[in-house]
């Protein structure tokens, strides 16, 4: 197969939860453990950190990525969901993995793939350990994909575990409260392995503390324990709360004799976009008309991305907005501003919320806004309308931003 053909071939063949929802969750890591047993335990020939997260674990596993590349080492990153190309998902020092790696990996695999019905993430989760091993990578960062004690990636014995913070977000698998979240985001935190969490939260922290004291593992807030902050080109007040993550995280790197100096961490922190190709952060696309895109799309994401987007000065507010139909709109209806003028969109995969459902949503609760046959079409119209002086923002779903970057 080609390489286009192998990757139809991961997506159309098994499922993925990215584009289908929960039809695509497992509940448990048999899967994952029979394909590292196949591929020889892959993730016992490198180092890694461990990302977790509501919020914020994208931005800080490349950010970590940047400052130790830095640093001199070899780093694997491992992200999820890609924007354009799936290879974007697995890369070394900021390069993506080679087109042929991915066709040969499936091409030797496929039998035992099909024969497992390993998911898409599983498989995925398989290359990209397998690819750090061959490459020899001195560490790797490693994003979880969704929770954390039945994430795929969780057969990992990291040097630490990080989690950025806890929000509502696939309650229908990870539980509707705060503390059922983050007790399954918590899974990540291993015996004897140090642990940074980035946000103290009242109804996580209790939780976080348990699960770190019978692990008898050392366990830092990095919001109590960092006060400075360093600049980065991942622009966003929001950002500054990764940042400290960030730093706490170098802190405990250095504790296990990992050599990383200040001049790295600042150096790596203004050149995340650079060093990892990072895309859809407070990404300024165009000035006049300003245009910004951001992939913030649960409540607390896009609480942050509202209070940055307020910093900003412009006549007219245009939003062109599409979101994934699990999606509860009435937990994020109040905090969009309803002055702007809205473009409805649906995102083009299975998952997408139909436009006129979403425009009907908002119509009830007072805003206003036209519905478009697709993100393209709704962001050309935005451009058509919108005056030099006014401000469009597009986001919703990492899926809407994909189309338009």
């Amino acid at each position: 197969m080609t390489y286009q053909e192998t990757v139809q071939w991961m997506f159309s063949q098994l499922p993925m939860y990215q584009r289908q929802g929960q039809s695509a969750f497992k509940k448990d890591l048999s899967n994952t453990i029979a394909l590292a047993n196949h591929l020889n335990h892959p993730e016992h020939y490198f180092k890694s950190i461990h990302v977790a997260g509501t919020n914020g674990k994208g931005s800080t596993s490349h950010m970590l990525a940047s400052i130790l590349q830095e640093a001199g080492y070899k780093v694997g990153l491992y992200t999820s969901p890609h924007l354009k190309d799936f290879r974007e998902r697995i890369r070394i020092n900021g390069a993506e993995i080679s087109e042929t790696f991915v066709t040969d990996f499936i091409a030797s695999n496929e039998a035992f793939l099909a024969e497992q019905k390993l998911s898409f993430f599983e498989m995925t989760v398989g290359m990209a350990f397998d690819y750090f091993k061959e490459e020899q990578v001195d560490i790797a960062v490693i994003e979880v994909g969704l929770g954390g004690r039945l994430d795929s990636t969780n057969i990992i014995t990291p040097e630490v575990s990080v989690i950025t913070n806890i929000g509502l977000d696939h309650t229908q698998f990870l539980g509707t409260t705060l503390p059922e979240i983050a007790s399954e985001k918590g899974g990540i935190i291993k015996a004897k392995i140090p642990v940074v969490i980035g946000e103290t939260q009242e109804d996580t922290e209790a939780v976080f503390l348990k699960i770190a004291q019978s692990q008898e593992s050392k366990i830092v807030f990095a919001d109590q324990t960092i006060s400075k902050t360093y600049p980065s080109d991942l622009i966003g007040t929001y950002q500054e709360k990764n940042i400290k993550t960030v730093l706490q995280t170098v802190e405990e790197m250095r504790l296990l004799g990992y050599a990383i100096s200040e001049a790295q961490v600042k150096k790596g922190l203004l050149n995340v976009i650079k060093n990892t190709g990072l895309q859809g952060r407070w990404q300024v696309l165009q000035e006049q008309p300003k245009v910004v895109c951001d992939t913030g799309h649960n409540k607390e994401g896009l609480q942050e991305v509202m209070k940055q987007l307020q910093l900003e000065s412009f006549e007219v507010l245009h939003m062109v907005f599409g979101v994934v139909s699990d999606k509860d709109v009435s937990t994020i209806l109040p905090l969009l501003p309803k002055q702007a003028i809205y473009y409805f969109c649906k995102p083009d995969v299975p998952r997408g919320m139909p436009a006129k459902d979403l425009q009907a949503s908002f119509i009830a609760s007072g805003f206003k806004g036209d519905v478009y046959n697709s993100v393209n079409e709704a962001y050309k119209s935005a451009l058509l309308h919108a005056k030099s002086d006014d401000f469009i923002y597009v986001g919703g779903s990492t899926f809407v931003v994909a189309e338009i970057i």
